[in-house]
């Protein structure tokens, strides 16, 4: 890289020629007068070209200085914004998330307001997800749905997921209110497209390897599903965690108890190298609140 000319002879030179005057540049650049002449006169040797000329009380700017002042001036400026977007960035208080919109309606919020109590002045951003994520510079903390197969090391597990099949309370099939797993082959089910491995398992773990799983509802959506499910329209198997808050209120129950692990786990990934002390406040609960959800 072609060596360059010193920031501080280029700055004394850009008071200089504002001021008119060695004097009052030193002043506003909280040094001596001797040094801003120094600095001018180094960057004068080092362009080859004089750059003011030196009047007994006074200054005046050569045709070199008023040309070379203008591009000066806004280099020195554009310094000055970078500098301080990277300071003001550093002390921002605010943490921007990216998150699928079954989590986001279901826990997420939960654990803001936890945090938020504790943390008033910080503000979030929040980008509700369908499947695919949001760019990588739109959010400080991203979480994603993901296979266990296709995990990468730079993603930390939320919790170990597991599935749940739920339905309304006093659910019934042919008048009778749903109790043994028999009675699947009669109910209606509730499928999540893109997801048809939840009822394949579900089946399996009851020992119903027959039931038909074509028909019903089908939605793109976990939270479609399981208000359809509230309004008791079927059964529906989504993750475990996402049942909780429905269980918690009383809407939706579980009429079959199994511990079946799920494929599909929540996932984030932090911006370390870049984080604010906000984000870092918030990855540390984050990470705790995980650690507590009880399935």
């Amino acid at each position: 890289m072609k060596t360059l000319p010193h920031l501080t002879f280029l700055r004394s030179f850009e008071a200089a020629a504002r001021h008119l005057s060695f004097t009052a540049a030193s002043e506003e650049l909280n040094c001596t007068q001797s040094a801003v002449s120094n600095h001018v006169r180094s960057l004068e040797e080092f362009i080859g070209r004089p750059l003011f000329v030196r009047h007994p009380r006074s200054l005046s700017m050569t045709d070199v200085g008023e040309a070379y002042l203008p591009s000066v001036r806004h280099a020195l400026q554009e310094i000055d914004i970078a500098t301080q977007s990277i300071i003001s960035q550093s002390h921002k208080r605010e943490v921007a998330i990216s998150c699928p919109v079954s989590l986001a309606q279901n826990w997420l919020p939960q654990v803001v307001a936890g945090f938020t109590a504790l943390h008033p002045d910080i503000d979030f951003t929040l980008h509700s997800t369908v499947w695919v994520d949001v760019e990588d510079s739109v959010s400080d903390i991203s979480i994603t749905i993901e296979h266990a197969d296709d995990v990468d090391s730079g993603q930390v597990q939320l919790w170990p997921e597991k599935l749940a099949l739920a339905c309304a309370p006093g659910y019934r099939i042919d008048g009778a209110e749903l109790s043994d797993a028999a009675q699947l082959h009669a109910a209606r089910l509730i499928h999540i497209l893109g997801r048809p491995a939840y009822w394949e398992m579900a089946a399996k773990a009851l020992g119903e390897k027959t039931l038909e799983l074509r028909g019903g509802f089908q939605t793109n959506s976990s939270n479609a599903a399981l208000e359809l499910a509230v309004n008791g329209l079927g059964c529906v198997v989504v993750p475990k965690s996402l049942v909780k808050k429905y269980r918690d209120q009383g809407l939706l129950v579980e009429p079959f108890d199994f511990d079946l692990p799920c494929p599909w786990s929540y996932y984030a990934r932090f911006k370390d190298k870049s984080a604010t002390p906000s984000v870092k406040q918030f990855k540390v609960w984050l990470l705790q609140q995980a650690r507590a959800m009880v399935l």
